[in-house]
């Protein structure tokens, strides 16, 4: 099962993936076919929750962490990519291929330290494989 990420860490990983799920998806809102934007805006919806209670839990001080400000270098290069596609066909494409991140391989660790956090990242668990169901579907 290995060691469970340290709270800073997988704080920060929870945040910038849901910043790029977040970020990538409206893009595919934009400029996606329907079914695309339907599974994008269901990803926002999403990830916007999270977001805001992952937030509630660090300003409530329930968690120890620093937030970052900006997702990753290579999320940012990934976003960068998405952005600079031309047409609904390119960016649905890009969206549909691309599986959504599980956040952490640890993410219903029972070792993780935090009992909040832990209780967090499990209660987040259903929505991201609904993600990724859906995203499966977009794919037939």
């Amino acid at each position: 099962m290995g060691v469970p990420p340290k709270t800073e860490d997988f704080v920060k990983e929870a945040a910038t993936s849901d910043m790029f799920e977040i970020a990538s998806s409206k893009l595919a809102v934009e400029r996606g076919d329907d079914a695309t934007k339907a599974f994008a805006q269901q990803m926002v919806t999403d990830h916007q929750k999270t977001t805001d209670e992952l937030k509630a839990l660090v300003s409530g001080g329930k968690v120890k962490a620093t937030l970052p400000n900006a997702m990753t270098s290579d999320q940012q290069s990934m976003l960068d990519k998405l952005n600079g596609l031309q047409g609904t066909t390119s960016t649905s494409n890009i969206i549909r291929t691309r599986k959504p991140p599980m956040k952490t391989p640890s993410i219903s660790s029972s070792a993780m330290a935090n009992p909040e956090l832990k209780a967090w990242a499990a209660s987040t668990r259903p929505a991201l494989e609904h993600h990724l169901e859906m995203a499966k579907e977009l794919n037939k």
